[in-house]
């Protein structure tokens, strides 16, 4: 095809998404390292790699008379250029255009579509990570071209961009195209020149990508060497694979930065043979609050990739990252036969197992280390108290909490029941959103008065999970805030709380007066032994759900109203006093108990149910007593 003939047929493109401002943001903000542009490459070019793998199980001519994949990076000092290139499974046009054009576009998963189009579903499910990685190649390129022939294909088409919102797509010269895969041509910016320097080069492939099971080269012709021989470094024996491996490994799985806070890497042998390796990330995976709570574990089978699609781990699990490599399922294992394997059921459970008592050494002999792991992931742990039964007592083990005694640091409950009260049957517990709420919760003051501590649940998964958890060492969990507290068995400690005197004749009449008055909103008003300091508080019924779990679930669109809770009134408190001894006016009595009720919720993080009327009510009680 002549130059002129590619010239009319070369199709330009604007970038679906607001591209131009996107790209700025990713080249400039989501990366810090401007290095990890390579790796982002390579990942990329080591996937087309396996896909190829995979496709030649069905279509074995599509390998030709190559069927080793490899990757190879060339360095051209005069352009000054870097070429990237693979020889997997390639680009159509219309493949290039959406895995190229389309930003946070998963290039896997629209593979993984095609297949399963082509096949009715009885393919493998290829769900990668292909999206915003191509693009970092724009931190370091003021233009890069591509050119990409699928396997098996007759045509080559060629992209190009330089990143400012558009491209273009044409075909390819066919004798210059690869034979089959693809080719990534960086044409470098003026302050990006280090990076045709073969020792830099050389050094950030074999640190960031040292580990990719695809083998990769440097240079061309003579000066072309192996650094990476395509080695899968979970097949390795452990003692064999340095920490640093172990670091660079991660990252290039993970598409994280960070460290690994915990490594597990064995080999299961006996009914079912697999080799896992997993590392719990050094901090926070982006997606781990993601409403589908997805893991992000790789199935390979025979070291081919088949899927991160396989829920190879309970999603309390979801922020490991890692794989398991199995020779026991057949290499065109079905969507169908990896929901129904009993292969991989057994591979969950022992997985989970190995990294449940993983974590348990962590806390046992680096609690430095555990406490870093807990504060990143105690949040999305504590859902397999409530999701998965056989792990629960385990997990509850596990669990490091703050309470009304520890400060700002955490213990466990064994740590709590070995410093429970004499006669303590009970661990006490407050749910809400905030510690620091938590900690001037009335609800509490009998307690802290008592010297009993309460712990501080501020997770949103505590209201569920304190649903049914199981007992601790004998000791079941109470809330605070629901059903009535019996602590006269409790001596207080000196100095806390005023030793209250017997309520007198006026405060039970306002007792009864205020259950009257109150009795469409509250199902009960009763003197508290909980309130020391306070005048008031909620709380809920003895049956039922907390306080804090009705709020979550109506705020949810999952229950339609609240019950009505009970009001206690502190019946010591100088406040009740004074409006049961001095207030006869019924109607300012009924404004006095209207307060009281919305000083409640108030206390208890809500609106008064009626700010207007809590307002007016305000104001006739200010105006009365400016009278007097």
């Amino acid at each position: 095809m002549t130059a002129d003939a590619a010239e009319l047929m070369t199709e330009n493109h604007v970038f679906e998404a607001d591209v131009a401002r996107l790209l700025h943001m990713m080249v400039h903000s989501v990366y810090s390292d401007k290095d990890v542009f390579l790796r982002e490459l390579i990942s990329n070019a080591a996937d087309a790699c396996e896909k190829l793998r995979y496709e030649a199980l069905a279509a074995p001519e599509l390998l030709g008379a190559n069927a080793a994949g490899r990757i190879t990076v060339s360095l051209d000092e005069a352009g000054p250029a870097m070429t990237v290139e693979d020889n997997g499974i390639g680009m159509s046009r219309d493949e290039m255009i959406e895995a190229l054009g389309t930003i946070a576009r998963s290039g896997t998963r629209a593979f993984m579509d095609r297949i399963e189009a082509h096949k009715g579903g009885e393919s493998a499910q290829l769900i990668g990570q292909f999206g915003v990685g191509f693009y970092s190649c724009f931190m370091v390129a003021d233009r890069v071209d591509v050119v990409s022939r699928r396997a098996g294909s007759a045509e080559a088409w060629a992209w190009s961009s330089d990143g400012k919102g558009t491209f273009a797509v044409m075909p390819a010269d066919l004798e210059a195209a690869p034979e089959r895969g693809t080719r990534i041509t960086l044409h470098l910016m003026e302050d990006a020149r280090k990076y045709i320097s073969r020792t830099m080069v050389e050094k950030i492939i074999t640190e960031q990508s040292g580990h990719v099971p695809v083998p990769i080269f440097l240079g061309e012709g003579a000066d072309m060497s192996e650094l990476t021989d395509g080695s899968a470094l979970w097949t390795k024996p452990k003692s064999d694979i340095t920490k640093d491996q172990h670091t660079d490994f991660y990252r290039s799985l993970s598409g994280q930065y960070d460290d690994p806070a915990l490594t597990v890497h064995f080999r299961a042998e006996g009914r079912h043979e697999y080799t896992a390796l997993a590392y719990v990330p050094g901090t926070q995976p982006f997606d781990m609050f993601d409403p589908d709570r997805k893991g992000r574990m790789k199935l390979y089978v025979k070291r081919v990739f088949i899927t991160d699609d396989a829920d190879l781990l309970p999603r309390y699990l979801r922020f490991v990252r890692g794989l398991v490599d199995t020779s026991d399922l057949p290499l065109n294992v079905s969507r169908e036969m990896i929901q129904e394997s009993a292969i991989l059921s057994s591979i969950r459970k022992g997985l989970t197992n190995r990294i449940v008592t993983a974590i348990e050494k962590l806390a046992e002999s680096e609690p430095e280390t555990f406490r870093l792991l807990w504060d990143n992931f105690g949040a999305v742990l504590k859902e397999g108290i409530y999701e998965d039964f056989e792990k629960s007592a385990q997990l509850l083990a596990l669990s490091r909490f703050r309470s009304t005694t520890s400060g700002e640091a955490k213990r466990s409950l064994a740590e709590y029941v070995k410093d429970a009260k004499e006669g303590q049957d009970a661990i006490y517990y407050i749910v809400g959103s905030n510690p620091d709420q938590l900690r001037s919760s009335p609800q509490i003051e009998g307690l802290r008065a008592r010297g009993v501590e309460v712990l501080l649940l501020s997770d949103s998964i505590d209201s569920f999970w304190t649903m049914n958890a199981p007992e601790f060492e004998g000791k079941p969990f109470k809330s605070v805030t629901q059903g009535t507290a019996d602590l006269s068995r409790f001596e207080k400690v000196a100095g806390e709380g005023e030793p209250s005197s017997p309520a007198s004749e006026d405060v039970g009449d306002l007792l009864s007066f205020a259950k009257t008055t109150l009795a469409g909103q509250v199902s009960d008003v009763r003197g508290s032994d909980r309130l020391t300091e306070s005048a008031v508080c909620l709380v809920a019924a003895e049956t039922g759900y907390d306080r804090q779990l009705e709020k979550i679930l109506q705020s949810a669109g999952q229950l339609d109203a609240t019950a009505k809770p009970v009001l206690e009134i502190n019946l010591g408190h100088a406040m009740i006093r004074a409006i049961a001894d001095r207030i006869d006016d019924t109607e300012l009595k009924t404004d006095a108990v209207h307060l009281l009720l919305d000083q409640a919720r108030i206390l208890d993080g809500d609106r008064p149910s009626d700010p207007r009327a809590f307002a007016e009510r305000l104001q006739r009680v200010f105006q009365r007593a400016s009278k007097n």
